[in-house]
């Protein structure tokens, strides 16, 4: 591995490892210790945890922090393929141990709660603290269920994503610095509006790499595969979303941008003032 990739695939293991250590810190003190956190305040952390993790190590790997998101690039926007596997492993390898440093802040509120609620860890009954790690539907939602939603909730994560960073985009420069608070919200919105269904994955390595340290933890089963063999719900549905994303910005919106040079000169004056104006 040349050094500028490995510079990259660390950047990816940070950023990472920032979005689980701060996300699933948050689920932990609301399950554990009783902390009144809404759904939408739970949503906010995450997106702030995205957001963050942006401003860290944009700069060296451009914060793909999500397989969905590397492999979608790598299919539309010429990301090269050879960098693929090890963005994905860095990726599931920073979710992994933010997972594990979560768990040892709170072990002792983990020790505690399983007393308290006489809980067996890898019981049916323990997914409410496997769920502090990784992703659950909601009782309702048959698999295929929830893999259509993680499919539209992340095309439409990756629409946005793929406006914010498009050197067509003419209103670009104004989002340049605030792109990755852009990013951020928008996760945070997806999570306020649809959380409640599957724990808004949106993301194989958010879900998977915390799941893989729950198993190694002794959630055993209810980790991997998890209730009715969930686990390849927030791999799969994302993955597919986000393709499904890329391919609605570009066929949709993209192909009918105008950059800054090609728009006359009096259209963009116009354009800036309505914005302005809005």
């Amino acid at each position: 591995m040349d050094r500028k990739l490995w510079g990259q695939c660390l950047s990816e293991f940070v950023g990472t490892f920032i979005l689980i250590f701060i996300g699933c810190g948050s689920v932990a003190q609301m399950v554990l210790n009783n902390a009144e956190l809404s759904q939408w305040e739970i949503s906010f952390v995450w997106g702030l945890a995205v957001s963050m993790a942006i401003y860290v190590t944009g700069a060296v790997s451009r914060t793909h922090i999500n397989p969905a998101v590397t492999i979608t690039v790598a299919m539309l926007r010429g990301f090269p393929w050879k960098n693929v596997m090890p963005y994905i492993v860095a990726q599931l390898a920073g979710a992994f141990t933010g997972a594990g440093l979560v768990y040892w802040l709170y072990r002792g509120g983990f020790a505690q709660f399983a007393q308290a609620e006489n809980m067996v860890r890898g019981s049916a009954e323990s997914v409410e603290t496997a769920g502090i790690f990784s992703t659950y539907p909601a009782a309702y939602l048959s698999n295929f269920d929830a893999f259509l939603v993680e499919v539209f909730i992340t095309a439409i994560l990756l629409i946005v994503i793929l406006a914010v960073v498009d050197d067509k985009n003419p209103s670009l420069p104004d989002l340049r610095n605030l792109g990755p608070l852009v990013i951020g919200l928008t996760v945070a919105m997806i999570g306020g509006s649809f959380g409640t269904l599957t724990g808004f994955a949106l993301n194989p390595a958010r879900d998977f790499g915390p799941r893989l340290f729950a198993w190694v933890a002794g959630w055993d089963s209810i980790a991997l595969p998890g209730p009715g063999g969930y686990f390849w719900v927030p791999i799969l549905g994302p993955i597919i979303g986000g393709l499904l994303g890329g391919v609605i910005y570009d066929k949709l919106v993209r192909r009918y941008l105008q950059s800054k040079d090609e728009i006359p000169a009096g259209q963009a004056g116009e354009g800036q003032e309505r914005n302005s104006a809005s």
